[in-house]
């Protein structure tokens, strides 16, 4: 008879994760090409290991709701699950249903969400990405009365079928989330509190801590610069991103 020991056992379930996160990073070089270019393997490797963890952390131990999961990661930013942008997602993660149930609802709130607000083609998410381009351009003289309503308004015009999927309560929230992240690192005056408003808005509102973002993180990190010295690279990390993104159409 075949005796499996604990060691063989542990042994044969690394090598069936390792192939695994190799077929999801494959699978997600084809989903975002670009993006997984600019992480590198090693980055990417790291960032996939993590998101395969938290999506068993929500119950899920199948192939295809894990990979659904990853999926929703990269489309809504890395911290979807507790985004005021998508509330649905908590209730269907947490809910009761078994696992498959669950990835089915999931899966219909990205279709949905694909269909009103990407775009045929991602064409919404395109112009808004040529919107951000030229917004970073302006002065924020439009957020001098009445912060809020400036920056929910200036959403609205930026990629104007996102702020209505989002709402106008959702976008109130990510406002004040993205003014106390800014105060967390330093960050004062309306230029530099509505540029982490506006990361939040197009990556996830967990953007500043997103490993698929790296780049964000990296130029809020030093805190021996000057915080406006800080919210300058930001920005023009974040236009070089942008216009990155616009030449490679990813």
């Amino acid at each position: 008879m075949l005796v499996v020991r604990p060691e063989q056992l542990k042994t044969f379930e690394t090598a069936a994760q390792g192939r695994f996160e190799d077929g999801m990073m494959e699978h997600s070089k084809d989903f975002s090409p670009q993006l997984c270019r600019v992480l590198g393997d090693n980055s990417l490797r790291a960032a996939i290991r993590g998101f395969i963890e938290r999506a068993v952390g929500y119950g899920f131990t199948c192939r295809g709701p894990i990979r659904l999961f990853v999926e929703a990661t990269f489309l809504f930013g890395s911290a979807f699950d507790t985004d005021p942008q998508y509330p649905w997602a908590a209730p269907i993660l947490e809910g009761t249903n078994n696992e498959m149930r669950r990835a089915e609802q999931l899966y219909e709130k990205i279709t949905n969400y694909q269909d009103r607000v990407s775009g045929p083609d991602g064409v919404n998410t395109k112009n808004a990405l040529a919107a951000l381009s030229t917004l970073g351009q302006r002065p924020a003289t439009f957020l001098s009365d009445d912060f809020m309503s400036g920056m929910v308004r200036e959403l609205g015009h930026v990629f104007p079928q996102k702020a209505e999927y989002v709402g106008e309560a959702g976008l109130k929230a990510l406002v004040e989330e993205g003014a106390t992240e800014a105060r967390k690192h330093g960050l004062t005056g309306m230029r530099p509190v509505a540029l982490i408003v506006v990361l939040m808005f197009g990556f996830g509102h967990g953007c500043t801590t997103d490993p698929l973002y790296p780049w964000i993180a990296d130029a809020l990190r030093d805190w021996t610069a000057d915080p406006a010295a800080r919210a300058g690279r930001l920005e023009r990390r974040a236009t070089t991103w942008v216009r990155h993104a616009l030449v490679h159409n990813d």
